[in-house]
């Protein structure tokens, strides 16, 4: 475990050090922003609006019957921006891109194509790994910007359809633009692009590591995700205990 931790870090300075040269590779960083956005935003869009159509049907009686349906805005959206979004999302992505990533670069391992370009005296990580980590560093948080805006839209849809909430539009939107501030987004931006970063980074170097044929691809993928996934709810606790921290 802790080799691959290091492994992990190593591709990370790797990446680092290619960075300025990142705008060689513009074509291929467009090419995996379009596959993040055209793979997952469909499927974004819907898992946000009942993930905020879900909590507000679950909190808004509960606050009704304190008399502080007023609230329910903030509530929805403050869940949203800060920890519900940032999180699906990075789940969501290293299932639908991150295993796409891992069993491309995995293939390419498996049939010698990462030899020949080490032949050709192309850097693999500057050809392979530095788009798609740029691309998921910038596509990410862009996902989670549109599935904070969809969750909210969903809580107030629930809320304003409710008897038993009795919040509508305008009160739900009025609270939601009181409660959320620009630190609460910014929060959540920065849980994104650290989540994007690791996210493109294990499922790159689980393709980068793969063996065995066709079945080590199949390991890959699943490790890739896996780790991801681990790695991203790790990572939101330090985060966010880094953020109370300074605040």
């Amino acid at each position: 475990m802790f080799a691959s931790i290091g492994e992990l870090i190593l591709l990370g300075w790797r990446v680092l050090g290619q960075l300025p040269h990142a705008w060689r590779q513009r074509r291929k960083v467009a090419e995996q922003l379009f596959e993040i956005g055209n793979a997952s935003l469909l499927m974004a869009g819907v898992l946000s609006l009942f993930i905020g159509g879900v909590i507000s049907l679950q909190s808004g009686p509960r606050l009704a019957e304190l008399g502080l349906s007023s609230l329910l805005g903030g509530l929805v959206g403050l869940s949203m921006i800060q920890e519900l979004a940032p999180v699906m999302m990075s789940i969501l992505i290293a299932g639908r891109v991150g295993s796409a990533m891992a069993a491309e670069i995995g293939s390419m391992r498996v049939y010698q194509e990462i030899d020949a370009l080490r032949t050709m005296n192309i850097n693999p990580i500057h050809y392979l790994v530095l788009p798609r980590v740029v691309a998921m560093t910038v596509g990410l948080p862009m996902l989670v910007i549109f599935s904070a805006l969809a969750g909210c839209f969903g809580g107030a849809l629930v809320a304003a359809g409710n008897r038993g909430i009795q919040s509508g539009f305008a009160e739900f939107f009025n609270n939601l633009r009181q409660s959320v501030e620009l630190l609460d987004v910014l929060q959540g931006w920065l849980k994104a692009v650290v989540f994007a970063v690791c996210v493109a980074l294990v499922s790159c170097h689980q393709g980068l590591q793969t063996l065995g044929g066709p079945r080590g691809i199949g390991r890959s993928v699943t490790k890739a995700v896996v780790n991801s996934i681990v790695i991203v709810l790790v990572l939101d606790y330090l985060v966010t205990r880094l953020i109370v921290f300074l605040e």
